[in-house]
């Protein structure tokens, strides 16, 4: 948005509809092989945890695998589900139980590749699940209502691609005369969908509320003396802004100081306008209750989420499931040692999540990984495991001879 005509905060409405544009060609990625003594910290990590979050993405990689492919042009450093697949077979026949044992299956079964992008460094922040109070009905404090997701409400692209439109609607509100757009957060917040029995529960502080549906789930002590756990269900449909970016563009909040915390400050400050300004994002979250059985908040692959290993990703370029190592000298907080260096699974995505070398850490649940999540914002690179002794069901080759996707030989050409 153009900052010549932006309203005051006090002042501000509801984000018009962003005008068609032409839609961006993808950023250009790919890959260049080179060793395990080229990854920083590969020593180090612990790797037996990284095969244990691999393994729970096993199974979905075997359901995607088993789809018919699709004729969409693909990113040149995504490898396919079926080659995944064979990976977790070969993970699940090894049974490491040591880290040893671990980082010789990967060093084995796999060869890391660079991402090689337009860009020198990529960009890694950081979520978790939120732990807040709230209760089933509307009493006393608990107020604002955590919505579930309607009947009417259908996707337009599925779950994991949602960040592949940046501009359009991803969901839609089907009815009797067709498909249209679903109330946006102002119209939700104000009561579009009040009476409709779609309320799930209800919480006390408006602007937690924001930041959970920025999350994506939450765990919930009510106050009949149980904890539920909620999880993402589906949105409105319409494209995520980013409320810091809209503070930084109107001289609101220091671009060096933002933060979930200073953020959340900011909000509170003045009620009133920290709501108009949480409506210039329009996007809006639906939540679901997940059964008492649930070890962690389900990712984009519904599988529970492991803090630390899991990342969330785009999957214009990367297939859920695949192994990253991610290397982020700055990001020291994450592991009070010299850097983040950690060999992770995409196994989750996010609206804001765009590119290649884009990644969103999940430092799990409760308000020390919640300090975690909001102070990360760091340069890092990421790394593509590609399992080498897999063959290509459409090529029948094996990786490391040559690939269905153009790759880079460090110090070499292309093949």
């Amino acid at each position: 948005m153009s900052k010549d005509a932006q309203p005051t905060p006090t002042e501000a409405k509801p984000a018009a509809p962003a005008a068609k544009q032409p839609v961006p060609q993808q950023p250009e990625a790919k890959l260049e092989r080179v060793t395990f003594a080229d990854l920083p910290g590969w020593t180090s990590d612990d790797h037996l945890a990284a095969l244990n979050a691999f393994l729970k993405s096993c199974d979905a990689v075997g359901k995607a695998a088993a789809k018919p492919p699709t004729n969409k042009a693909v990113s040149q450093c995504k490898v396919p589900a079926g080659e995944l697949a064979v990976a977790c077979r070969a993970a699940q026949d090894v049974k490491a139980s040591s880290k040893a044992a671990a980082k010789a299956f990967f060093e084995a079964q796999f060869e890391p590749h660079r991402i090689v992008q337009q860009k020198p460094k990529g960009l890694l922040t950081g979520y978790y699940e939120p732990v807040l109070e709230g209760s089933r009905t509307p009493e006393g404090k608990f107020q604002t209502p955590v919505y579930k997701r309607p009947t009417d409400l259908v996707n337009v692209v599925d779950e994991a691609d949602r960040a592949s439109k940046p501009d359009g609607l991803t969901h839609v509100r089907q009815t009797t005369a067709g498909e249209s757009p679903y109330p946006t957060r102002a119209e939700i917040e104000q009561g579009a969908l009040a009476g409709k029995g779609l309320e799930l529960l209800y919480l006390e502080d408006p602007v937690e509320v924001f930041f959970m549906h920025i999350q994506g789930s939450g765990r919930i002590h009510l106050t009949d003396g149980t904890t539920v756990r909620i999880n993402y269900d589906g949105k409105n449909g319409h494209p995520y802004t980013s409320i810091g970016r809209y503070l930084i563009d109107n001289n609101l909040l220091d671009a060096n100081k933002v933060s979930m915390a200073a953020l959340g400050k900011w909000l509170r400050e003045d009620k009133a306008r920290g709501q108009q300004v949480m409506w210039q994002n329009r996007s809006y979250i639906f939540f679901r209750e997940l059964g008492n059985e649930a070890e962690g908040p389900m990712g984009a692959m519904s599988v529970a989420l492991t803090p630390g290993r899991s990342l969330a990703v785009d999957t214009g370029y990367h297939t859920l499931g695949t192994l990253l190592y991610v290397s982020a000298p700055t990001l020291v907080h994450a592991t009070k040692q010299s850097g983040f260096n950690r060999l992770m699974v995409a196994q989750d995505v996010g609206s804001a999540i765009k590119g290649p070398e884009r990644g969103d850490i999940y430092f799990g649940s409760g308000d020390e990984a919640g300090k975690l999540a909001g102070v990360t914002k760091h340069e890092g690179n990421f790394f593509v495991l590609l399992p080498k002794s897999a063959q290509s069901a459409e090529h029948g080759i094996r990786f490391g001879e040559h690939l269905q996707w153009q790759t880079t030989v460090k110090g070499g050409d292309d093949l």
